[in-house]
């Protein structure tokens, strides 16, 4: 905030070192509780904290701090710097330095074969690439592209690995759910050596038709017929006799 010191404890903790100001003046300028400060000054609070010279960051003037000194009831106000700090907003790719710079291209090749869920802007927010760079890795259009490997971007230093993995979780969870496969997959060993399975196996299939010479065996017709070629045979011998 404006009104706010840079590094508020540290600040207190030069403020009740170095000062004879009261807590609540500290507290006010610090924009600290009260009892805060006086922990910082039982030394229950802040502990390693080294404390920082308002003074010599031109936050404080010496007169200002000396007036307040003499009058308990005065409240210290801040100087404001002027040197301007602006804030920092990134936009668009992740920075990368230099020298990993030459190391995306192996990483975005990485990501497109292991992880092919991911979006394209999943994968910039990883490496700080563009779109136009990961479509050219995915179509082998890349100018180096015979001589690209893929490469983890954690082992790369590219990202962190919880980072990686946040985005896998992300795409995972977006993926669109995959149809059923059309062809028949094993059955489970329980099932197929059940009783119930083992009877099925060795029950006739009656949707099958049957010939009735399948299903039926005449015994007494099969021995007339051997009858009737014995005795046939048995007129033969006796004619030529």
């Amino acid at each position: 905030m404006a009104n706010t010191p840079l590094m508020p404890k540290a600040t207190a903790v030069w403020l009740v070192d170095n000062t004879a100001l009261s807590f609540t003046q500290i507290a006010s300028f610090c924009k600290l509780h009260p009892l805060e400060v006086k922990a910082i000054a039982d030394g229950e609070a802040a502990q390693g904290i080294k404390g920082l010279d308002p003074i010599l960051t031109g936050q404080l003037s010496r007169e200002e701090l000396e007036r307040a000194q003499n009058d308990p009831n005065y409240q210290l106000k801040l100087h404001t710097s002027k040197v301007v700090v602006p804030e920092s907003k990134r936009k668009g790719p992740r920075y990368t330095p230099v020298s990993r710079r030459q190391d995306r291209p192996n990483a975005i090749l990485w990501l497109v074969r292991n992880h092919p869920e991911l979006k394209d802007t999943q994968i910039i927010r990883l490496v700080g690439t563009t779109k136009p760079t990961i479509a050219a890795i995915r179509e082998r259009t890349h100018w180096n592209s015979s001589n690209l490997t893929p490469s983890d971007p954690v082992t790369l230093g590219l990202c962190s690995q919880l980072e990686l993995d946040i985005e896998v979780e992300k795409a995972a969870k977006n993926a669109p759910i995959r149809p059923e496969t059309d062809y028949e997959t094993l059955m489970p060993v329980d099932e197929t050596t059940s009783e119930d399975a083992i009877a099925a196996a060795f029950t006739m299939d009656t949707s099958r038709p049957v010939k009735e010479e399948e299903e039926e065996f005449d015994a007494d017709a099969v021995f007339a017929k051997l009858n009737s070629l014995k005795s046939s045979s048995r007129d033969e011998d006796e004619d030529d006799a």
